[in-house]
C-alpha cells in the first residue's frame, strides 16, 4: 500500500516551527488546546478568530501526522518555561526582594 503525501497550503512548514499559513499561531499551540485544554475546533475558532474551521483542522492533521516533533516542542517550551522561572522568580509568590 503506498502512503498518501498530504498537501495543505494551511500550514507554513518555512519558519522555524509550523504555523498556520498567514498567521503566527504555531500548530503546536493549536494542537495543544486540543489536546491540553480539551477546546473543540469550534471553540479554537472562536479563540482565535482570524482562523477558519479548516485552518484547525489542518493544524490537527499535521499534529497527528507528526506527533512526535510536536511533542519534543512542548517539551522544550515546558523546559524554557522551568529555566526562566527559576532564573526570574514570580513578585507574586513572594520571591522578590525585600520581601
Amino acid at each position: 500500500m503506498q502512503a498518501v503525501q498530504r498537501v495543505s497550503t494551511h500550514i507554513d512548514e518555512t519558519a522555524s516551527r509550523p504555523v498556520v499559513a498567514g498567521t503566527d499561531i504555531k500548530v503546536s499551540q493549536i494542537a495543544s488546546e486540543y489536546e491540553h485544554l480539551g477546546m473543540t475546533p469550534d471553540q479554537i475558532v472562536e479563540a482565535h478568530p482570524h482562523l477558519n474551521l479548516a485552518d484547525v483542522h489542518a493544524a490537527l492533521v499535521y499534529y497527528y501526522d507528526h506527533r512526535d516533533a510536536v511533542s519534543r516542542e512542548w517539551h522544550e517550551a515546558e523546559t524554557l518555561m522551568t529555566t526562566l522561572q527559576a532564573r526570574y522568580p514570580s513578585r507574586a509568590t513572594g520571591h522578590a526582594r525585600g520581601r
